[in-house]
């Protein structure tokens, strides 16, 4: 039976929903600003660092599909408060650490509760604004960079508290939002309010989808095992296995609009965060001191355009706003790889507003176009993009950057590349790299060192630009496609359905 909420009902719920996942963003930003306290305190080397901090991150994927499968049974406000209790131990765990084991089941428990908070809000929010999705979602989403804005800042000003002091300041949205959601009453399920069996949930999703989120959980899983060796092949083989059951049990290929959705989150994951993830160390040797503070003025843009969706979202379609993202996006990358001065910043602007809508508005259209799929489609979606960033997206601008910078070595000078080159791979597939701490050796002894430093500078802008081309232009393309598609069949509309299994 569906639970009808007065405005200001919608109002608490939507702004401690919007807190929990601040809180999220809080401790990201918290251990991105400590990591390397963290590591002269213990002593870790880089790889146990990344552990550590990947630990807050692959669980996230997990518990997000793992709920979106169980949420209507045990309901939302249990399994918020599920993310509350494991946020809350995260914190403690991180505060009273005296060993690096405790930091990395401090990070876990953050990840894992991280996961199921995405999992409740996303269909909440759908479910309260339902006539409204991408823009109540878009406002949602802000809270992630109004996270990170407010926790790095945090972390800078009381610096001197320590890392374990610091640490309590995550604690605060955490327990402002579970003191919020005690007295809140919670909507059902659009799904579940209009009677619609949860089996044709699992068919929207069907066999391509589920393949793909399969795919990339196994080979994430495998690379925890594996340290990173596992075989990419053998993952896609576990996944088509996983896809085919659910596919056979289901009786379902799956919608093949929102397997496509599905697929263009890889390339859309990785150009908001995987070249987020890779940005500041590309453009330090241009930007200098300045390149860390550019995220920063990227979460800053994005939280303020965040709220202000409401302008797109009445004016364009879904579709068309991931189209003028892509544009932005491209335009700003471009940019990047080309200017110099004060036209940098103005280019990284572009580039934040461009990312700015990406995610919230692929929510608002699984959400709107496949509202029978319920939370599964609704979180699906975002839990693929989650994991092709690390799979997929981070390791192919790594293997750009590599070929940009063995081509300008080899170009300068071949004494240096001979001595320099490496073999690296990307999914199990060998090409040359080159080794940049042995090539500034020999760069030394050649008298070519200022030569091989603007050859790195040149190889990351470089790589920004064929970002630019791989990722936002193909996106950009699909997203007018799809676009022109739903023009063709009399405009976009949201899909409503009813009580029974009709959707119009």
């Amino acid at each position: 039976m569906q639970v009808e909420l007065t405005n200001k009902e919608k109002s608490i719920l939507f702004w401690a929903s919007f807190l929990s996942l601040m809180a999220a963003g809080f401790g990201f930003a918290y251990r991105v600003m400590v990591l390397g306290d963290w590591g002269k305190e213990f002593n870790l080397t880089g790889a146990e660092l990344g552990s550590i901090f990947g630990a807050s991150l692959w669980p996230i994927a997990i518990t997000m599909i793992l709920f979106s499968l169980i949420i209507d049974f045990i309901g939302y406000k249990v399994s918020m408060y599920i993310a509350f209790a494991l946020q809350a131990v995260s914190v403690v765990l991180t505060f009273s650490a005296t060993s690096p084991d405790q930091l990395y089941y401090a990070a876990l428990f953050a990840g894992l509760g991280h996961g199921i908070i995405e999992a409740v809000i996303n269909p909440v929010c759908a479910a309260i604004y339902n006539k409204d999705k991408t823009k109540w979602l878009n406002i949602l989403h802000a809270s992630w960079p109004a996270g990170l804005a407010l926790g790095a800042a945090l972390v800078i000003f009381f610096e001197d508290l320590g890392w374990q002091a610091n640490a309590l300041w995550t604690l605060i949205p955490v327990v402002i939002y579970g003191v919020l959601f005690l007295k809140v009453k919670f909507p059902v399920d659009e799904r579940v309010a209009a009677k619609v069996p949860y089996s044709d949930m699992l068919k929207d999703v069907g066999f391509l989808s589920s393949f793909l989120a399969a795919f990339l959980l196994t080979h994430e899983i495998s690379n925890l095992i594996t340290g990173g060796e596992a075989n990419i092949i053998t993952s896609l083989i576990i996944g088509a296995a996983i896809g085919g059951v659910f596919g056979f049990v289901t009786k379902s290929l799956g919608r093949p609009l929102y397997f496509i959705l599905c697929l263009l989150m890889i390339p859309l994951a990785t150009t908001e965060l995987g070249t987020d993830a890779w940005i500041k160390e590309l453009m330090t040797p241009v930007m200098g001191a300045y390149a860390g503070w550019a995220i920063v003025l990227s979460a800053g843009i994005m939280m303020i355009l965040r709220f202000q969706a409401g302008i797109l979202t009445s004016r364009f379609s879904a579709p068309i706003i991931l189209t003028i993202s892509s544009a932005f996006s491209m335009a700003g990358l471009i940019m990047l790889s080309g200017v110099d001065g004060i036209w940098i910043f103005v280019a990284f602007v572009l580039y934040a507003i461009g990312q700015t809508f990406y995610w919230p508005t692929v929510l608002g259209f699984a959400s709107e176009q496949y509202p029978k799929g319920g939370a599964l489609t609704l979180n699906t979606v975002s839990a693929i993009g989650l994991l092709s960033v690390g799979i997929i997206g981070a390791p192919i601008i790594g293997a750009f950057n590599d070929n940009h910078t063995k081509n300008n070595v080899a170009e300068l000078s071949t004494e240096v590349y001979e001595g320099s080159k490496k073999e690296a791979k990307l999914f199990g597939v060998e090409y040359e790299a080159i080794d940049t701490d042995k090539a500034t050796e020999l760069a030394t002894t050649a008298g070519l060192v200022e030569e091989v430093a603007d050859a790195k500078t040149k190889s990351g802008r470089q790589s920004l630009l064929t970002v630019a081309l791989a990722f936002p232009m193909v996106m950009g393309i699909c997203f007018f496609l799809i676009g022109l598609y739903f023009k063709a069949r009399g405009g976009y509309k949201p899909v409503e359905i009813i009580s029974g299994d009709s959707a119009h």
